[in-house]
């Protein structure tokens, strides 16, 4: 279990000892999400704000077809 931080990296609890390293694969798996999300970021900064829409993500989309606790179609 991690619960310290020291230079942006977790420390195991109670040792001191800085957690094991990730193999390289691992840290570019995380950079790439890191850039889908940054990119993602973006594009929603880029749409301009629905007024009196229902909130919330696309339902056709994510497939949320309720509002309200109550299911809804269109």
């Amino acid at each position: 279990m991690t619960d310290e931080r020291k230079n942006g990296r977790p420390t195991a609890a109670g040792t001191g000892q800085a957690a094991k390293k990730l193999p390289p694969a691992a840290l570019r798996a995380l950079a790439e999400a890191d850039a889908r999300r940054k990119e993602y970021l973006a594009k929603e900064a880029e749409n301009p704000v629905e007024r009196g829409g229902r909130g919330g993500k696309d339902p056709a989309r994510y497939g949320d077809w309720e509002v309200k606790g109550r299911a809804i179609d269109f």
